[in-house]
């Protein structure tokens, strides 16, 4: 038969300290930072929601904005592909000479996922100005393509 255990007022008396003993004392710490974490935790949270809303908001308005860009002028859809920035700095020129070149035209980068190796530039819903599909690294006929002047072709077509 085991022997009986002690009471625990006899046990605290004793200046042994086990294993069992501290778990037992850290476990009876351990919530109260616990809940100190949960309180700071949904505050957080809710920050963090509420500068995601305000993108959100924000991108709402853009979306608007773009809408009566083009509502009042043409608009212009640049695909590029992002596996290489050569494809970045293409479209970036390309939107920003476009649209001072000609007054009332919006570009657009990318405005769906782009398709690999994919260069193509055009009209929203209609005319496709330049279309450069499937294009296998080094993108040598990208790279050989005079941007300046396929910049002054779109800008006489659209105006």
């Amino acid at each position: 038969m085991p022997p009986k255990r002690k009471s625990p007022a006899a046990a605290g008396a004793s200046p042994r300290k086990t294993r069992s003993m501290a778990a037992g004392k850290q476990r009876g710490e351990a919530p109260a930072k616990v809940a100190k974490k949960e309180a700071a935790a949904p505050e957080q949270k809710g920050k963090k929601r509420a500068k995601r809303e305000d993108g959100e908001a924000a991108a709402v308005v853009e979306k608007k904005n773009a809408g009566a860009v083009a509502s009042d002028g043409k608009r212009v859809i640049v695909e590029a592909c992002t596996q290489c920035r050569q494809f970045k700095i293409r479209a970036m020129k390309v939107k920003e000479d476009l649209e001072s070149a000609v007054p009332g035209v919006s570009a657009i980068i990318n405005p769906e996922k782009p398709r690999r190796g994919c260069l193509e530039i055009r009209e929203e819903g209609g005319e496709v100005f330049i279309s450069l599909l499937n294009m296998p690294r080094p993108f040598t006929a990208m790279k050989k393509l005079d941007m300046d002047d396929v910049i002054k072709d779109i800008a006489n077509k659209i105006s």
